[in-house]
């Protein structure tokens, strides 16, 4: 019976389709048929590395201002200067991370190598927060700063790519799920870094001060969870082929480059072209008028 219900749809089959219809029609069969693909489970690492990534990154930022104008001392000019550099570079640094991801070695190791830059850099702003070890300066955090942006800026456009790769095309549904979940887990851990980091500042006293080292530190420690669960799963990931040598914002800019190079080049030729015809419309009056 099933054998003749299946060559009866392959017989209403319009034959006029071509063969990615057909696959189409196939796959909407096999979902109504019941066949499922397994849920690839190993993206919840994902989400949870993303959750406490988050939380590192809005815990450090939320006292970051307070940090520069009470510990530091600096005025709120410069405190804002840098405050605002340090926010740009986390923004632009996205292009770097996918450079590299896209072009020399993947999202994974991109992710990984990255990530323990962004711990270092947060590492290196809790211990410069310490008093008996020199605090305040400003070096220090400065240094932090500028690995967590290179961090925190760099796995930006991987790690919800990567947690998307995991997924296969016919679960088209499935991956709406995630990446809702996905989006839930970077506002809950913002929103529960934003109000929880402060309580450590002012409520726990250090070295007769507000608690810094303990409001960068713990946002430091969540960094390094997201590490361990991220590299939990690497046995179960799915890793796409790194096309090295190849990126597409690379390629972009090359072809803009040549294009300025050609349009300069071509009124260099035009110049050249109209003064090859003036002068020897000029010859030619000379010769026949005079």
């Amino acid at each position: 019976m099933s054998s003749q219900h299946e060559h009866k749809k392959m017989d209403d089959v319009d034959p006029g389709l071509n063969s990615s219809d057909l696959d189409v029609i196939e796959s909407n069969q096999t979902e109504a048929n019941g066949k499922k693909e397994k849920y690839p489970y190993v993206v919840f690492l994902i989400i949870v590395n993303e959750f406490c990534e988050r939380f590192s990154f809005y815990g450090m930022r939320t006292i970051l201002f307070i940090y520069f104008t009470q510990f530091i001392k600096m005025n709120e000019d410069t405190a804002t200067a840098v405050y605002h550099a340090y926010s740009s570079l986390c923004y632009f640094t996205p292009i770097l991370g996918a450079i590299i991801a896209d072009g020399f070695i993947g999202l994974y190791s991109t992710i990984v190598s990255l990530s323990i830059v962004y711990f270092i850099g947060e590492t290196i702003v809790t211990l410069t927060s310490i008093t008996p070890l020199g605090a305040p300066n400003v070096y220090g955090p400065v240094i932090g700063l500028i690995l967590i942006a290179i961090g925190t800026g760099g796995i930006k456009p991987c790690v919800s790519a990567f947690g998307g790769n995991q997924f296969k095309p016919t679960q088209t549904r499935y991956l709406e799920n995630f990446f809702s979940v996905f989006y839930l887990s970077i506002n809950i851990g913002s929103t529960i870094a934003t109000i929880l980091t402060p309580i450590f500042r002012s409520d726990v006293k250090c070295f007769g001060d507000d608690c810094y080292p303990l409001a960068f530190g713990v946002p430091a420690l969540f960094m390094l969870i997201a590490i361990a669960l991220f590299l939990l799963g690497t046995p179960f990931y799915v890793r796409s082929k790194v096309r090295k040598g190849k990126n597409v914002i690379l390629e972009t800019l090359q072809v803009i480059f040549c294009g300025i190079k050609n349009k300069f080049e071509m009124r260099k030729y035009i110049k050249k072209r109209t003064l090859v015809r003036l002068c020897g419309r000029v010859k030619f009056f000379q010769t026949n008028y005079l």
